[in-house]
């Protein structure tokens, strides 16, 4: 039998997006399904409607608008499967794109979350900004994907068309299992948005999980249509929650060199935006840096919880990540493909 899927979908205003997100999964050929629609408090007419119009789906209703990490984990407390799909609403996909999951993350019970290959929806031929066809991390924190490095994004030529373990599954569509994240827990809820799927993916490693990309299955995405790339909130959730799950998820003698480090790469980015005079950056930098240290507390607290149920050493850790810094390579060596990075991107 098909294992039941529960389709997770947070959402905050925007009718249209989430009406042809809604209508792909009711063309989706994989029946053992059920369709969950967080609602993170809209304030639009978006779900008014929805009885009438998707039956079959189930909404959640939240009182106040916890972000990408809340409303997943609003979902999956609502969620009768053995599979979650956490899915942004502004996604598009073949009706056979599940089927594809779902044997994939079958093959091997160490296998915790999977990704498809997420192509641009206004550009179907190049890789998508929020995942590619896979993410990646250096040890210094830093993401990027299979397809994407920084904010260079390739053309999609079949390159990355084989199955590959990766670090981190895209939050855009991530089938995850369900006993996985009852092992490594839910998602950050101070994370807001922007990179909890990474911290949630690098806690599944320290279990000693597997993560995928199958890129046999393709989704569409709109990045970007709940938050500009150059806005000053998605930089300030990026390199915030960036340095947060550094801290919470690295042994206290890999900090010791990593955090060092990382800093000075933060000092490279701050001087590469006043070079092109970006002060928005510079400024979502510095807001980062010190909202980190007042969460200090919070941090330290979720850092005990994290290192107290580990089950695999940094050392292991390391060989699924880049060996080397990204920002190195892609700024100073100007390697803008991930394919060029050649032994130092092979996972093992």
């Amino acid at each position: 039998m098909q294992p039941l899927v529960s389709i997770v979908i947070p959402h905050y205003n925007g009718k249209g997006i989430l009406y042809k997100c809604l209508a792909c999964i009711a063309a989706t050929k994989y029946e053992n399904l059920e369709t969950i629609v967080v609602d993170n408090a809209s304030t639009d007419s978006s779900l008014a409607s929805m009885a009438t119009d998707f039956p079959q789906v189930k909404v959640v209703y939240s009182n106040t608008n916890s972000g990408y990490a809340g409303g997943c984990n609003t979902g999956f407390e609502h969620a009768a499967g053995e599979l979650i799909l956490f899915l942004n609403n502004d996604t598009e996909f073949a009706p056979d794109w599940l089927d594809k999951l779902v044997a994939a993350i079958g093959k091997d019970e160490r296998i915790a979350a999977c990704q498809p290959k997420l192509l641009a929806l206004a550009n179907q031929d190049t890789f998508d900004y929020s995942g590619a066809a896979g993410g990646l991390l250096d040890k210094y924190g830093f993401p990027f994907a299979r397809g994407r490095i920084f904010f260079t994004l390739e053309k999609d030529t079949q390159q990355y068309d084989q199955s590959a373990d990766i670090f981190w599954a895209s939050g855009t569509a991530t089938l995850v299992r369900r006993t996985a994240l009852e092992a490594a827990g839910n998602f950050d809820e101070d994370f807001f948005a922007h990179m909890e799927e990474i911290d949630l993916n690098w806690r599944f490693h320290l279990h000693g999980f597997r993560v995928v990309a199958v890129p046999q299955s393709v989704v569409l995405h709109n990045s970007g249509s709940t938050l500009r790339p150059d806005s000053f909130k998605k930089m300030y959730l990026n390199h915030r929650n960036s340095l947060s799950m550094l801290l919470k998820n690295y042994q206290l003698r890999t900090l010791v060199w990593a955090v060092p480090v990382r800093l000075s790469l933060e000092g490279v980015a701050v001087f590469y935006s006043l070079l092109k005079l970006d002060f928005v950056r510079v400024a979502a930098i510095f807001a980062a840096f010190f909202s980190v240290i007042l969460r200090c507390g919070s941090l330290v607290a979720k850092r005990r919880k994290v290192q107290s149920c580990r089950k695999v050493a940094d050392s292991q850790v390391f060989r699924k990540m880049l060996d080397g810094s990204i920002v190195w390579l892609y700024f100073v060596r100007r390697v803008r493909r991930t394919q060029d990075l050649g032994a130092q991107a092979v996972l093992a």
